[in-house]
């Protein structure tokens, strides 16, 4: 049976496949499955799909959309997993903006309402096999990292802490000193928001898990292959750094804190930066990451939007605090004399 899919979520991009598709009633139930769904309801918060192409589009009632199963776990989202089983005619829910989905179990109401339902129309099929991102990748989970550039890591105390920002305008200054200069997405769920933030801000080459065929490292047991896997992959092209943004919190249930904690990964961490939302945040994050081998150099995020939070952070923990937003020139200035290796100018 063919379909027309109206739109494909992101998540799915790198098994590229059409509009007009051939679905299957056999469903293999398991994480990465591509599947055709139908939007069941209009919902006026959190109801955007990221395309493809990067753009956001709204979802409306009776929307064909290609989707991936997968897990989700946020503290200001929806928490969400891979059914036991699927079949046709089953209801599942739409559990972030990049089209991973599944069934949902738990929602910060407040702020995203319910999670958007959907009904199972089939699983896409390409050449008669049923799809699954699993299958379309650029790197695949390694144990031990081979060749490794020089890493900067971006990690912070909870979603929405300033990450994707400190991490982008690394970048921009980091392009604009004549660096070459790629980014990683290691931890999180799949989305290109944050992965294009890099492109955009002047990362000449950026991958993500959903490179290895994740669409989220919520319960991986492989995380830190797949971490590795993406710092290989980048490393053989050459570039000056790395620059690692680490979606969710050290404490969240992503990854974050396996990857930080590897030897192999913190022997080749250059400048650790650390986001946090306020004073107690910041003096946990920085006691953390300095008990499990991967100490700060820097305090950023929102406890740095003023004065007050810059005074605690360089006298109660006595780090250089710099906000993204306001001193992105100092806080690159402050890299590149103290933490960075290549002589920047």
């Amino acid at each position: 049976m063919n379909i027309i899919i109206d739109k494909v979520a992101s998540v799915v991009r790198n098994a590229k496949i059409g509009f007009d598709v051939e679905i299957s009633p056999d469903i293999e139930c398991r994480e990465g499955a591509v599947l055709a769904v139908e939007v069941l309801e209009d919902k006026k918060v959190y109801n955007q799909l990221e395309l493809v192409s990067g753009r956001l589009s709204t979802m409306h009632k009776g929307d064909i959309l290609a989707v991936a199963l997968g897990n989700r776990q946020a503290l200001r989202g929806f928490v969400g997993c891979v059914p036991d089983s699927v079949a046709v005619g089953d209801t599942i829910n739409v559990l972030n903006l990049g089209g991973v989905s599944g069934v949902c179990v738990s929602a910060n109401i407040k702020e995203v309402g319910e999670a958007l339902k959907v009904r199972v129309l089939g699983a896409v099929m390409i050449d008669g096999k049923t799809v699954n991102i699993r299958d379309y990748t650029l790197f695949s989970p390694i144990e031990h990292l081979g060749k490794c550039a020089p890493l900067i890591v971006v990690s912070g105390t909870c979603m929405n802490v300033g990450k994707t920002s400190v991490a982008g305008e690394i970048i921009k200054h980091a392009k604009r000193a004549g660096l070459k200069v790629f980014g990683a997405k290691l931890a999180g769920v799949a989305a290109m928001r944050d992965t294009e933030n890099m492109r955009d801000y002047g990362a000449s080459t950026v991958v993500s898990f959903l490179d290895a065929g994740f669409p989220s490292t919520v319960h991986q047991q492989d995380a830190i292959g797949v971490a590795k896997g993406a710092i290989e992959y980048l490393s053989n092209g050459s570039p000056d750094y790395i620059v690692i943004e680490f979606g969710d919190g050290i404490f969240g249930e992503y990854g974050v804190m396996p990857c930080l904690k590897d030897p192999e990964i913190q022997r080749n961490i250059v400048a650790h930066i650390g986001c946090a939302y306020d004073p107690v945040g910041a003096v946990k994050l920085t006691e953390i990451c300095s008990e499990i081998g991967a100490p700060l150099d820097i305090v950023s995020g929102p406890v740095t939007d003023n004065s007050v939070g810059v005074s605690f952070v360089k006298e109660k923990l006595n780090l250089p605090a710099f906000n993204a937003f306001q001193k992105s020139e100092e806080l690159f200035f402050y890299l590149s004399n103290h933490c960075l290796k290549n002589n920047v100018s």
